[in-house]
């Protein structure tokens, strides 16, 4: 296991339970995690797409934005919670359990795999070494994150809220990845999701280091969450416009 892994401890937590912690807000994540804007999808792709993988898929966030950019998407997700979730939403997806080191997909079958959300959960070298496998030569590896932008000062008080513990086993600037790829293109798009309080709140909640809390622990959390919200003027409202900056990253295979 890589020192990338090894960062992810605390509260006693292990980066398995926290990876695998998702299932038990699998609603929660449905209902209160951005999607991503669609020109992501559309500067990820090669052209043509026969299939496009979404790895980490979650309840299909992303998948939703690969449907038009490729003839055939397949959503592959660890938790069972969470892939039921996924094809309730997208019933005409294809769902398959597995994970980043171990795709259940045929050698050089795939045009675009992607991970939206989910590549600091994956071994970057074992990862990068199974995702070459199930590409086809000149396919994409795409990495994407959703960031919340922190100018607003309602934003940045969240940050320093919920301290955002992410950050300590992910770059989204700079992504850890192992060979054989290493000629990459970085874009961002800037965007505006706007939710109902009780969407954001199931937001925060869908967070694998909340998600794990002790249940008073949990419950301080969002009051606090809730609070800030009442104290920003431009948040206090029914409707919440929180800023995010999607990083997507391109690799192809050579």
């Amino acid at each position: 296991m890589t020192a990338h892994f090894q960062q992810c401890q605390s509260g006693g937590m292990t980066f398995e339970q926290h990876a695998r912690s998702f299932g038990a807000a699998a609603a929660a994540y449905e209902r209160g995690r951005p999607s991503y804007p669609a020109a992501v999808a559309a500067w990820l792709a090669p052209e043509p797409t026969r299939l496009a993988v979404d790895v980490g898929a979650g309840t299909g966030k992303f998948t939703r934005t690969l449907l038009p950019a490729a003839t055939e998407v397949t959503a592959i997700e660890p938790d069972p919670e969470m892939r039921a979730q996924l094809s309730t939403a997208l019933p005409d997806v294809r769902v398959l359990d597995g994970t980043g080191e171990s795709l259940p997909l045929p050698d050089a079958s795939a045009d675009l795999v992607t991970f939206a959300q989910s590549w600091h959960w994956v071994d970057p070298e074992d990862g990068a070494r199974e995702v070459a496998r199930v590409l086809q030569p000149g396919g994409v590896l795409g990495l994407v994150w959703n960031i919340r932008d922190e100018a607003d000062p309602w934003a940045a008080e969240l940050g320093e809220l919920i301290k955002r513990p992410e950050s300590r086993i992910m770059s989204y600037d700079r992504p850890m990845i192992g060979a054989p790829f290493d000629v990459e293109q970085h874009e961002t798009f800037p965007w505006v999701h706007e939710q109902s309080r009780a969407d954001f709140l199931d937001m925060i909640a869908s967070r694998s280091y909340v998600i794990v809390m002790a249940p008073d622990d949990r419950a301080a959390l969002l009051r606090d969450v809730d609070d800030l919200l009442d104290r920003a003027p431009s948040t206090s409202g029914a409707t919440v416009r929180v800023p995010y900056v999607t990083h997507a990253h391109r690799f192809t295979r050579p």
